[in-house]
């Protein structure tokens, strides 16, 4: 390029080029800034600051009531019982404060430390981000025995003019003087607080952005946890219509959804203690530990004179820490913590400094009964000293700082030590209690974190040898297993037998070259109820864990496993069903990953053979049914067609009654097969459901029983 070119580009690129984008247009611009994205994450991210707000003045004594509802029109409304937004002029805006907080970036009641002493809200954007992104939104607060409203369209404050039901496409005029905040009524003596409704701008938002209303359960949930005494309703009034099962091409059946309340209130006294063991679904090795302190730490930051400057000034803060933990029998971690009431699901400096000092805390007392405990030479490591924990973790602090406005990650630095010197000083105590509880607990905990590690340390030795080259090269498999030709694991399939029989004919019914037969006597071992150390001793269960190849607990590795999908092919009947809970327990207690990966199936054999007798030389019909409605709406059809069948109709009671080409073509073979996909879209309600029905506590599965025998009817009992 010449010298003279370069002076034209550089001189087209000029000052007048900048945009400078000003209020709630810098929002709409770039909303991603504000909300991490336009889809359903973003939408109910939107949600979250209003809810924010709410609990913010629950948290500070006003209020107890929040009611969270999503209307049919698409819009959500959110009401509480607060003082009320401010209603009177904000001198140096001449605003009104409602108009304030919905129009303007960065105010709010929140920054001087006046009005609340920590807060979730804190960026002074949520409210006036939330209006920017709204094609409408109506506010209305009760305050001082009166009730003022206002509206906005896409920010702007102005009115609707609507002729029935509240529409965000009703005809519009904005305030073109003076905008208005108005009276429309009175409140009651004492009243206070504010509704929120708006309608998310399409314009913004992808199409299928959607309100998720499992993710809002689960935040009101957790919030009403953190906040003792505070009850929030979620109420669903959208139409959400019937809810059918979709198969795939290979006949998968995809669950069918149940239906979930349309309104549930949560509501809770113990705290975080109670969180930590609504959690925790393993039984117990320690009490629930409750630790709380504070600390005090200083920080430069700019303090709005009265003058209007902004002046560099050192402050004191004090940070109060509330943590609330338990070890269990299990492997998994479950870490909860939070800034404010305002979850950090990527954690930050709070969780650095309690899992730094948990794990040095540990280690220190490892050391000091290392003859006892028999560790050698071998360190703790983190994933050790977390197995099996169930904890939440919360930090009060006054204007935390976040990496974002999304407010998943804590970077106040000075929390880390905080946290750290509490959970120091508390766990120093009950390590050195002469109390007989407190050191049976110590004690039981220490064996639980050397055993995890020894495991570790095992596992890492023998991780190799059970991949699946090494497995058929030691001749360590078992001898009943009937495994397959090919080496490529997506394409290959164990199916998990009930008994020899169905063996025998399972053998001749499937194709050798991608399909491997384990079969197992019986019913298996409920290892819901059992140790570690029954589980690996019991032989079915090692079988099943050997073949697979993958190991087992904290350290299965997916990668490893030998087969891209695993089908339990058991009888139709109840023993069938409970020989296939108990190896679904046994999946889900230790082999999860492969659960969560969608590589469980349940075969889906057939109840019923009728064959279709067709008139002259035609051959005749076989069709398989899957349930007693099926075939008798099977039999209704060939009788309003004339058609005959044979006398008496079949009906399987095992696997072992087909000959081979009949299971291979119902049960085996992929161009006809029907099998359920084993699926978890919740964790922790998966866990309490087996703790429920398979775990040691017996009265609750005998309510659970009682109260659930109306719902099932007499004919799916196969007698």
């Amino acid at each position: 390029m010449s010298r003279i070119d370069s002076e034209i580009v550089t001189a087209e690129y000029s000052a007048h080029h900048l945009q400078v984008l000003e209020g709630l247009e810098a929002v709409r611009k770039r909303p991603g800034m504000y909300i991490g994205s336009n889809g359903s994450p973003g939408l109910m991210h939107c949600l979250w600051e209003v809810i924010d707000n709410a609990v913010d003045e629950a948290v500070d004594g006003n209020g107890d009531k929040i009611d969270i509802i999503l209307h049919d029109d698409g819009s959500v409304e959110v009401h509480d019982r607060g003082r009320g937004i401010p209603v009177d002029i904000e001198p140096r805006t001449g605003l009104s404060g409602v108009e304030v907080v919905f129009t303007k970036l960065h105010a709010g009641g929140k920054f001087g430390g006046g009005s609340y002493a920590a807060s979730g809200g804190l960026h002074g954007v949520g409210a006036s981000v939330v209006n920017a992104l709204s094609e409408r939104l109506d506010v209305e607060v009760d305050r001082g025995g009166k009730v003022y409203a206002m509206s906005f369209h896409r920010g702007e404050p102005g009115i609707f003019t609507d002729t029935g039901e509240k529409r965000p496409d009703a005809p519009f005029r904005p305030f073109e003087d003076k905008s208005e905040l108005r009276v429309i009524g009175k409140a009651p003596r004492g009243v206070t607080g504010t509704r929120i409704r708006y309608w998310a701008d399409r314009q913004i938002f992808t199409k299928d952005a959607a309100f998720q209303l499992k993710d809002l359960e689960t935040r009101a949930r957790q919030t009403a946890f953190l906040v003792p005494g505070l009850e929030i309703l979620v109420r669903d009034d959208r139409d959400r219509g019937p809810q059918t099962p979709a198969a795939s091409a290979e006949g998968v059946l995809a669950p069918v959804v149940d239906e979930v309340p349309r309104e549930i209130s949560y509501r809770y006294e113990g705290g975080i203690s109670e969180f930590v063991d609504y959690l925790a679904t393993d039984p117990p090795v320690t009490d629930n530990w409750r630790i709380q302190g504070e600390g005090t730490f200083k920080e430069t930051v700019p303090v709005l004179q009265a003058d209007g400057h902004m002046i560099a000034t050192e402050v004191e803060r004090t940070c109060a820490v509330d943590v609330a933990l338990r070890w269990g029998t299990g492997y998994d971690t479950t870490v909860r913590s939070f800034v404010n009431i305002i979850a950090t699901p990527k954690g930050g400096t709070h969780q650095q400094g309690f899992e730094q000092e948990l794990l040095k805390v540990l280690r220190s007392q490892v050391e000091q009964n290392a003859r006892r405990l028999k560790v050698g030479n071998d360190k703790l490591e983190k994933d050790d000293v977390l197995a099996g924990l169930t904890a939440v973790l919360t930090v009060n602090v006054p204007e935390p700082q976040f990496e974002g406005q999304t407010k998943e990650i804590l970077g106040t630095p000075a929390v880390r030590q905080i946290v750290a010197q509490v959970l120091r000083k508390d766990l120093a105590q009950r390590f050195s209690s002469t109390k007989r509880d407190d050191k049976n607990q110590a004690s039981q905990l220490l064996d639980k974190i050397v055993s995890e590690m020894k495991a570790r340390v095992s596992a890492r030795a023998h991780k190799e040898t059970q991949r699946r080259k090494n497995a058929l090269e030691s001749s360590t498999l078992p001898t009943k297993l009937v495994d397959c030709r090919t080496n490529e694991v997506a394409r290959s399939e164990l199916f998990i037998v009930e008994g020899d029989s169905a063996l025998g004919t399972a053998k001749n019914a499937r194709n050798s070259e991608f399909q491997a037969l384990l079969p197992i006597r019986g019913k298996i071992l409920n290892v819901q109820k059992a140790s570690v150390s029954d589980m690996l001793s019991n032989a079915e269960c090692a079988s099943i864990i050997q073949v697979i190849g993958a190991g087992s607990g904290r350290t299965f590795d997916i990668d490893s496993a030998r087969y891209g999908k695993v089908i339990l092919m058991s009888d139709a009947d109840v023993d069938g069903a409970h020989i296939r809970t108990l190896l679904l327990t046994l999946f889900f207690r230790y082999m999860r990953p492969l659960i969560e990966d969608g590589r469980v199936f349940a075969a889906v054999p057939p109840l019923h053979r009728v064959i279709v007798m067709n008139p002259g030389s035609k051959p005749n019909e076989t069709i398989y049914t899957y349930s007693e409605q099926e075939m008798h709406a099977l039999l209704a059809k060939l009788r309003k067609s004339g058609k005959r069948w044979h006398e008496p109709i079949q009906r399987y009671k095992g696997l072992g009654e087909m000959d081979a080409e009949q299971l291979a073509n119902t049960t085996m073979d992929r161009s006809g097969r029907l099998l359920r996909r084993v699926r978890m879209e919740d964790a922790e309600a998966a866990g309490r459901v087996f703790e429920l029905l398979m775990g040691n506590e017996v009265a609750p599965r005998r309510e659970f029983i009682i109260d659930s025998s109306g719902r099932l009817s007499r004919e799916a009992i196969d007698a």
